[in-house]
């Protein structure tokens, strides 16, 4: 069993940044992938980024070269540092993990994009 607690959403202006974090209740050495998915109002849920146990990344298109995925073994947490926020990148940000072929979801935190 894994617990997933996200961090880090808020209030920010168009153009600001925000870092999120996942803390993991165990170690995330052995995680076969981690990621952050979001869901704005009246929308499908979506991957954002994702980082495998090899340290691969990748990225949906419309944050690419704004946001960054990584994650720290050593502090078992994963985080999502995001620049040049839009109005668009609005929604609940959730954490994703697969350990041992098992899916665990965050709770969600909140990012609104706004002037």
């Amino acid at each position: 069993q894994v617990q997933l607690v996200e961090s880090g959403g808020g209030l920010v202006q168009p153009g600001g940044s925000l870092r999120l974090s996942c803390a993991a209740s165990k170690s995330i050495f052995n995680f076969d992938v981690m990621g952050w998915y979001r869901q704005a109002p009246g929308k499908q849920r979506e991957l954002v980024a994702a980082i495998t146990n090899g340290g691969g990344t990748n990225y949906e298109d419309s944050v690419k070269g704004r946001f960054t995925i990584s994650r720290s073994i050593g502090r078992n947490t994963m985080y999502l540092q995001m620049n040049s926020l839009k109005p668009d990148d609005t929604a609940v940000y959730y954490c994703n993990v697969y350990d041992q072929r098992i899916e665990y979801w965050g709770q969600g935190t909140q990012v609104t994009v706004s002037s």
